[in-house]
């Protein structure tokens, strides 16, 4: 098959980010797919490259995570019509790949089917307008029925929906229960990532983190992240032997920095935001990974990248979200949850680890365990191009069952 991935926000290795689009492109390339990837990127003139045997096309589209909510959504809209304009000039595609978010990329694939008969495939990574309605960005009562309206009729106009946690399968199959949902979460990449016994000297010395016990946080620093929780944790950690390592891009960040700076909170340290490699590097100095969201029900059905490159890499997890995520986390004994209305608690919690390397490495094993037992690339990308195309797969895991994994 012809198949147009359609994703706003894709990213390379090479760029960092959620790559989570590119490896299941390169998996649809293996199995004898032609696959190409319409993107958008803040430059202003429309681009194609050939990046590792992919076509991917980037629309001149600006967009940045400081964006306020009208920016946003001019950058969703433009999007929208640019993408409309390529698929007129190029629609001999058997099938489109259609990934949010954004919600408003489904627009555009029900269009391509409506217009050229192109069958698509939504892609649901996080549940839009639900998220941006209880965060109080939509208020308007008549446009959030409007949206609500609108997700209802990109899932029944999908030839197949794919959910990436357990909590987006279940609100998918509540509204619309004829709809064919496939559970193919967010994956760990074992390949790429590996957990070390022995931390690197020359890295220990590069983040000045000799004879302490390092907790890191990866990815984006909006107010989604909440990741003035975790600096909270550190405010009240400073007569431990520990250092917060922070490498992340977003809206939220100057002014967390000026708060650590303010309270001259020295145990913690900002690394600029970078590639794979440089956060396999990071990984490298670390012992736990902090995993965050706003206490919103909706965010406790989000499936973090973070996450999955943090137990990829044998790492202790610290969570303070809800849901499916706590739920693996403490059943699969792979790191604790630390309540963000009870800072205080995280001290008292995170010691055992530090002074008991056995206890930690226990849960660093299970942790790695974890992520090639339950998502591994390999097994999740398979199952993802089963679904393009078209056949029924049970992935072992799922047998297993994610949805007892976090109860």
């Amino acid at each position: 098959m012809k198949i147009l991935y359609i994703h706003q926000y894709f990213k390379t290795p090479d760029e960092g980010g959620a790559n989570r689009s590119y490896f299941m492109a390169q998996a649809l390339k293996a199995k004898g797919h032609e696959v190409e990837i319409l993107t958008a990127h803040n430059e202003k003139k429309a681009v194609s490259k050939d990046i590792d045997r992919l076509k991917v096309h980037y629309l001149p589209v600006r967009y940045e995570n400081q964006f306020g909510f009208l920016r946003r959504i001019k950058a969703f809209l433009h999007f929208i019509i640019l993408c409309k304009n390529f698929i007129n000039k190029h629609n001999e595609f058997d099938k489109i790949i259609a990934t949010s978010t954004p919600l408003t990329v489904g627009f555009i694939a029900v269009w391509a089917q409506k217009r050229f008969d192109i069958p698509f495939i939504f892609e649901v990574r996080d549940l839009w307008p639900e998220a941006p309605i209880q965060m109080g960005v939509i208020k308007n009562p008549f446009l959030k029925f409007w949206l609500k309206k609108q997700e209802l009729r990109f899932y029944k106009s999908a030839e197949r929906v794919i959910a990436l946690s357990p909590g987006m399968r279940n609100h998918i199959e509540k509204i619309a229960p004829k709809v064919k949902v496939e559970l193919i979460p967010n994956v760990a990449d074992c390949d790429f990532f590996e957990r070390v016994e022995k931390k690197d000297e020359d890295l220990v010395l590069q983040y000045g983190v000799k004879n302490k016990f390092v907790v890191s946080y990866f990815g984006a620093v909006g107010p989604v992240n909440d990741l003035m929780s975790l600096i909270k944790c550190a405010e009240l950690s400073m007569h431990l032997p520990m250092r917060f390592l922070i490498m992340g891009e977003g809206s939220s960040l100057p002014e967390i920095k000026d708060y650590v700076a303010k309270n001259q909170l020295k145990n913690i340290f900002f690394i600029p935001y970078g590639t794979k490699e440089d956060v396999r590097d990071v990984m490298n100095v670390t012992d736990a990974c902090y995993v965050s969201f706003l206490h919103k029900p909706v965010l406790r059905t989000n499936s973090p990248n973070k996450f999955f490159d943090a137990i990829a890499s044998g790492k202790l997890i610290i969570t303070n979200i809800q849901g499916w995520i706590r739920g693996l986390v403490e059943k699969r004994h792979i790191g604790f949850f630390a309540d963000s209305d009870f800072p205080a608690e995280f001290g008292e919690k995170i010691k055992p680890f530090i002074d008991s390397s056995e206890l930690l490495n226990k849960y660093q094993q299970a942790s790695r365990s974890t992520a090639e037992q339950f998502f591994s690339r390999r097994e999740l990308s398979h199952h993802f191009v089963q679904a393009v195309e078209g056949k029924n797969y049970q992935h072992e895991a799922e047998i297993r069952s994610i949805f007892s994994l976090s109860a």
